[in-house]
């Protein structure tokens, strides 16, 4: 089965607005996702240039536009879609509660909870909101709660990071087809012809450092 990477950044809309299309995308090709959550400004920083430092560096990361080619992105695949409130945790633990979910076999299902409640039921994401997750997940919630604090989900946080930063990825979200990437909800039309073409190139075409 081919397999594609999926780098996504549980608060952000563009991985949002991708992650709609994922079951779609394995339906019709015969592949799998395999998602990697990450917080996508750790990526920023760790690569030295994160544009949502400061004042907008470009109209794309206008924050009016970004919503409202959010909403046009929802509006044509046919998904609600509402602007996120502030979070009041690091972004870093949305990431660590997917991983830690992951311990007990719901990773996806955890991401798409979380994206539920920040893209669709516009919840307030605080660290109650983050231990109430166990109970909709159907967890073991001392576990859970053990699992998102614990060293090693942190470091396999890092891990993900490296991995992503080292085979070129800058943002979220992104797609790995073998060496080839794909970045951005709207990049996945070209993923898509990637996988019609059923060509995976072994030698990378982005630059990693």
């Amino acid at each position: 089965m081919v397999i594609v990477d999926f780098f996504l950044g549980i608060g952000s809309r563009y991985s949002y607005l991708a992650a709609s299309q994922v079951e779609r995308i394995e339906a019709t090709y015969g592949c799998r996702f395999i998602w990697k959550p990450i917080a996508s400004g750790a990526l920023m920083d760790r690569r030295g240039d994160n544009p949502f430092r400061g004042e907008p560096v470009s109209g794309q990361y206008d924050w009016g536009y970004r919503e409202y080619d959010a909403k046009c992105w929802a509006a044509y695949y046919g998904i609600p879609f509402r602007e996120p409130v502030k979070f009041r945790v690091d972004p870093v633990s949305l990431a660590l509660a997917c991983l830690a979910a992951d311990r007990q076999g719901a990773l996806v299902a955890c991401c798409r909870l979380l994206q539920r409640l920040i893209f669709i039921d516009g919840r307030v994401i605080d660290d109650g909101a983050l231990r109430g997750l166990a109970e909709q997940l159907g967890l073991d919630e001392p576990m859970f709660e053990r699992d998102r604090t614990a060293p090693e989900t942190g470091a396999r946080h890092d891990g993900l990071l490296e991995e992503a930063r080292s085979r070129g990825a800058f943002g979220v979200p992104t797609f790995f087809l073998g060496a080839r990437m794909f970045w951005g909800n709207d990049r996945l039309v070209l993923l898509e012809a990637a996988l019609i073409d059923g060509a995976i190139p072994l030698a990378a075409h982005v630059h990693t450092t």
